[in-house]
């Protein structure tokens, strides 16, 4: 056997490990895919059963043959659910809004800017991300209270408008823009506002798009300080709806309803999810610009 032929032994043997491994890859992916999909299938298809095509099975199916759209009505009988879809749009678009520029300025503030003790501000300032998130729903709920804004917007929106962990990833995305970038922006008298809105924030798109998508899908599945902090149904939000048709028993009376009624609440976000999906995986995969 010639040196050729040798090559073309391990050459074709490598190959066929590659798809080998590929196969295997393959399979394992799709299992997982399965694994991750099925509650929403399973989520899906029972809220198209009729209650009494639900309440008799004892072995459950995994198909219906006459699938049924009262229960999504029901659901929206069952409680003000538009409503509550109204103020939970409210909330989220105010809060992500409000948070959305104070990050900003504060990421800039801690990247570009030079002030006494800015190191030691920011090190103190991460140091938050430690405390447990029960100490901080705990004091929020005190000074809401004490401050008469329970079952208010301005209650719901205020404790949300800000997260250190936000800060954290525009700040160290701004601090990897060029310095070339900004000298040249002071030389050509560009004020450090006009530099933020012109030349920053478009560099870093995709990580503000992804902080706004994360935030959005966070505000929209808030439920612990809703929860805690209205008693008023003018303010509930999707979050309280789901748990009032739960503890009114008609969701467990009803199981296909309450099914209906999360797969609308859930609809938004997967619809949110897919249309900016390729800007979430941009953002969150981003190292930082070149200059």
């Amino acid at each position: 056997m010639n040196t050729q032929e040798s090559y073309a032994r391990i050459e074709k043997a490598a190959r066929t490990r590659r798809r080998v491994g590929k196969t295997f890859t393959y399979i394992f992916l799709a299992f997982w895919a399965v694994m991750v999909l099925f509650p929403f299938y399973w989520m899906i298809l029972t809220s198209l059963k009729s209650t009494s095509a639900y309440n008799s099975e004892f072995v459950p199916k995994f198909f219906t043959m006459s699938p049924t759209l009262e229960n999504y009505a029901e659901a929206f009988t069952a409680v003000p659910l538009g409503r509550y879809f109204l103020n939970t749009l409210i909330f989220t678009l105010a809060t992500t809004a409000i948070m959305l520029i104070v990050i900003i300025l504060a990421a800039y503030a801690f990247a570009r800017l030079e002030f006494k003790g800015k190191n030691l501000v920011f090190t103190l300032f991460l140091a938050l991300m430690m405390i447990p998130n029960e100490l901080v729903i705990i004091t929020n709920y005190v000074t809401i209270t004490n401050w008469d804004l329970r079952n208010t917007f301005t209650g719901l929106i205020l404790p949300s408008i800000t997260s250190v962990f936000y800060i954290y990833l525009l700040k160290e995305n701004f601090a990897q823009v060029p310095d070339d970038l900004y000298k040249a922006a002071r030389v050509d008298g560009c004020t450090d506002l006009g530099f933020l809105l012109k030349v920053m924030v478009p560099i870093c798109r995709p990580t503000i798009v992804t902080v706004v998508i994360l935030k959005v899908i966070e505000c929209w599945n808030s439920y612990v300080w809703p929860r805690l902090i209205t008693t008023d149904q003018n303010y509930f939000l999707v979050s309280n709806g789901i748990q009032q048709i739960r503890e009114s028993g008609f969701g467990r009376d009803n199981v296909p309803a309450m099914m209906a009624a999360v797969v609308v609440i859930s609809i938004p976000l997967i619809v949110l999810f897919l249309i900016f999906r390729k800007k979430i995986m941009a953002g969150v995969s981003r190292g930082g610009t070149k200059g």
